[in-house]
């Protein structure tokens, strides 16, 4: 089990440190959602752009703990190119899985699994799943999305 945690421990921060899909984008008909946490100072907000029912881009920006930035670079890294249902699903289920939730241990989350041992932690909960609740917010059907 210790070296399951290193290795978790170790996705979070070379996420951290190394963020893939960082930075908004100005072109494009792309959705974003920002979610801020007082408490804690994480601030993300969370860019999407789909096209014919599929994420064909997605990308944050913001600030915040470890956990908080390498699951939003972890996020988008697994998002992109999925039907926006699947990425529904699998942003649902991460969500679940961190709050200690029920949920379908059968979908595959990938390096998103590396968050799991948060739910032991309930104060850090939102700092790992702000991201993709915003993510949620921005694949939405209609409505609009906040600045």
């Amino acid at each position: 089990m210790a070296q399951l945690d290193n290795l978790y421990r170790e996705i979070i921060m070379e996420h951290f440190k190394n963020p893939r899909n960082k930075g908004l984008l100005t072109d494009g008909p792309y959705r974003k959602y920002r979610f801020k946490n007082p408490s804690c100072g994480d601030d993300i907000t969370i860019q999407t752009k789909t096209e014919a029912n599929r994420v064909s881009d997605c990308r944050h920006e913001g600030s915040g703990c470890s956990i908080c930035c390498a699951s939003a670079s972890i996020l988008t890294e697994m998002m992109i190119g999925r039907d926006v249902d699947e990425a529904k699903t699998i942003a649902e289920t991460f969500v679940a899985m961190v709050k200690n939730e029920p949920y379908d241990e059968t979908i595959d989350l990938g390096e998103a699994e590396a968050f799991q041992g948060v739910r032991m932690f309930p104060a850090r909960t939102k700092c790992a799943t702000i991201a993709w609740l915003a993510f949620l917010e921005t694949i939405k059907p209609e409505g609009d999305t906040n600045e």
